[in-house]
Protein backbone atom coordinates (compact mmCIF):
# COMPACT_ATOMS: atom_id res chain seq x y z
CA UNK A 1 0.00 0.00 0.00
CA UNK A 2 1.51 3.66 -0.80
CA UNK A 3 1.00 6.15 1.93
CA UNK A 4 1.79 10.10 2.41
CA UNK A 5 4.63 10.49 5.67
CA UNK A 6 2.97 12.78 8.29
CA UNK A 7 6.17 12.67 10.58
CA UNK A 8 9.55 12.04 9.48
CA UNK A 9 10.54 8.05 10.05
CA UNK A 10 13.85 6.31 10.49
CA UNK A 11 14.49 3.98 7.64
CA UNK A 12 10.64 4.94 6.02
CA UNK A 13 11.12 8.59 4.85
CA UNK A 14 10.96 12.07 5.64
CA UNK A 15 7.50 14.10 6.41
CA UNK A 16 5.35 14.61 2.38
CA UNK A 17 7.28 11.40 0.89
CA UNK A 18 5.30 8.75 -0.73
CA UNK A 19 6.48 5.74 0.21
CA UNK A 20 5.05 1.52 -0.56
CA UNK A 21 4.66 -0.29 2.72
CA UNK A 22 3.37 -3.53 3.78
CA UNK A 23 -0.48 -3.25 3.96
CA UNK A 24 -0.61 -4.33 7.44
CA UNK A 25 1.68 -2.11 8.74
CA UNK A 26 0.14 0.23 6.90
CA UNK A 27 -3.57 -0.24 8.59
CA UNK A 28 -2.35 -1.78 11.98
CA UNK A 29 0.45 0.86 12.99
CA UNK A 30 1.37 4.00 10.41
CA UNK A 31 -2.39 4.89 9.50
CA UNK A 32 -3.87 4.47 13.30
CA UNK A 33 -0.52 6.21 15.27
CA UNK A 34 -1.72 9.31 12.87
CA UNK A 35 2.17 8.78 11.30
CA UNK A 36 0.82 8.48 7.61
CA UNK A 37 -2.57 8.45 5.29
CA UNK A 38 -3.42 6.28 2.34
CA UNK A 39 -1.82 7.84 -0.70
CA UNK A 40 -4.84 8.36 -2.59
CA UNK A 41 -5.18 11.23 -5.17
CA UNK A 42 -6.91 13.95 -3.28
CA UNK A 43 -4.95 13.01 -0.09
CA UNK A 44 -1.50 13.99 -2.21
CA UNK A 45 -3.82 17.39 -3.33
CA UNK A 46 -4.43 18.24 -0.14
CA UNK A 47 -1.11 17.29 1.33
CA UNK A 48 0.71 19.76 -0.92
CA UNK A 49 -1.68 22.56 -0.20
CA UNK A 50 -0.94 21.96 3.26
CA UNK A 51 2.74 21.94 2.62
CA UNK A 52 2.53 24.95 0.67
CA UNK A 53 0.69 27.01 2.96
CA UNK A 54 3.34 26.12 5.78
CA UNK A 55 6.27 26.83 3.63
CA UNK A 56 4.31 30.51 2.84
CA UNK A 57 3.89 30.92 6.65
CA UNK A 58 7.31 29.92 7.75
CA UNK A 59 8.53 32.22 4.63
CA UNK A 60 6.63 35.20 6.39
CA UNK A 61 7.67 34.65 9.86
CA UNK A 62 11.32 34.92 8.66
CA UNK A 63 10.76 38.09 6.63
CA UNK A 64 9.15 39.23 9.64
CA UNK A 65 12.39 38.34 11.76
CA UNK A 66 14.85 39.48 9.64
CA UNK A 67 12.97 42.97 9.59
CA UNK A 68 12.61 42.78 13.68
CA UNK A 69 16.87 42.01 13.30
CA UNK A 70 17.22 45.44 11.72
CA UNK A 71 15.30 47.11 14.52
CA UNK A 72 17.03 45.74 17.06
CA UNK A 73 20.21 46.39 15.73
CA UNK A 74 20.13 50.07 15.21
CA UNK A 75 19.14 50.96 18.34
CA UNK A 76 20.95 50.90 21.87
CA UNK A 77 18.75 50.39 25.36
CA UNK A 78 19.91 51.64 28.63
CA UNK A 79 18.78 49.87 31.50
CA UNK A 80 19.34 51.13 35.04
CA UNK A 81 20.90 49.11 38.17
CA UNK A 82 20.62 49.94 41.82
CA UNK A 83 23.99 49.88 43.19
CA UNK A 84 25.18 49.96 47.09
CA UNK A 85 27.82 52.30 48.98
CA UNK A 86 30.71 49.90 47.90
CA UNK A 87 29.68 49.61 44.05
CA UNK A 88 28.38 45.96 44.42
CA UNK A 89 25.30 45.77 42.76
CA UNK A 90 21.61 44.89 43.76
CA UNK A 91 20.09 42.38 41.59
CA UNK A 92 21.08 41.89 38.16
CA UNK A 93 20.16 42.92 34.72
CA UNK A 94 17.18 40.40 33.60
CA UNK A 95 15.64 39.06 30.46
CA UNK A 96 12.26 40.72 31.43
CA UNK A 97 14.33 44.08 31.89
CA UNK A 98 15.59 44.17 28.20
CA UNK A 99 12.45 42.89 26.67
CA UNK A 100 10.88 45.52 29.06
CA UNK A 101 13.23 48.33 27.91
CA UNK A 102 13.02 47.59 24.12
CA UNK A 103 9.44 47.65 24.74
CA UNK A 104 10.05 51.57 25.44
CA UNK A 105 11.56 51.54 22.08
CA UNK A 106 7.64 49.95 20.39
CA UNK A 107 9.64 46.43 19.94
CA UNK A 108 8.13 44.03 21.39
CA UNK A 109 9.56 40.40 21.79
CA UNK A 110 9.23 37.81 24.12
CA UNK A 111 11.81 37.79 27.22
CA UNK A 112 12.36 34.37 26.16
CA UNK A 113 14.03 35.06 22.75
CA UNK A 114 16.81 36.86 25.22
CA UNK A 115 19.71 35.06 25.60
CA UNK A 116 22.29 36.44 28.26
CA UNK A 117 25.65 34.03 27.91
CA UNK A 118 26.22 35.67 31.53
CA UNK A 119 24.55 37.30 34.33
CA UNK A 120 24.94 40.98 34.09
CA UNK A 121 25.51 42.53 37.69
CA UNK A 122 27.85 45.46 36.73
CA UNK A 123 27.18 48.79 34.99
CA UNK A 124 29.37 49.40 31.52
CA UNK A 125 28.58 48.27 27.91
CA UNK A 126 27.01 44.69 27.01
CA UNK A 127 25.74 43.27 23.93
CA UNK A 128 23.28 40.66 23.66
CA UNK A 129 21.80 38.12 21.68
CA UNK A 130 17.85 38.17 20.74
CA UNK A 131 16.91 34.82 18.70
CA UNK A 132 13.92 36.18 16.59
CA UNK A 133 14.05 32.97 14.84
CA UNK A 134 15.44 29.32 14.47
CA UNK A 135 17.95 31.45 11.57
CA UNK A 136 17.96 34.43 12.65
CA UNK A 137 19.74 35.98 15.87
CA UNK A 138 19.90 40.33 16.42
CA UNK A 139 22.56 41.76 18.41
CA UNK A 140 21.21 44.28 20.75
CA UNK A 141 23.80 46.90 22.60
CA UNK A 142 22.85 46.99 26.09
CA UNK A 143 23.80 49.85 28.28
CA UNK A 144 23.98 49.53 32.31
CA UNK A 145 24.34 52.62 34.39
CA UNK A 146 23.83 53.38 37.73
CA UNK A 147 20.24 53.95 39.03
CA UNK A 148 19.33 57.30 40.87
CA UNK A 149 18.32 57.07 44.52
Amino acid sequence: MEVILLKDLEKIGKRGDVVKVKDGYARNYLIPRGLAVKATQSNIKHFRDIEKQRKNSEERKLHIAEQLKEKIEKVKVTIPLKLGESGKAFGRVTSLDIAESLKNKRINIDHHMVILDEEIKETGNYEVEIKLHPAVSARLRVKVVEADG
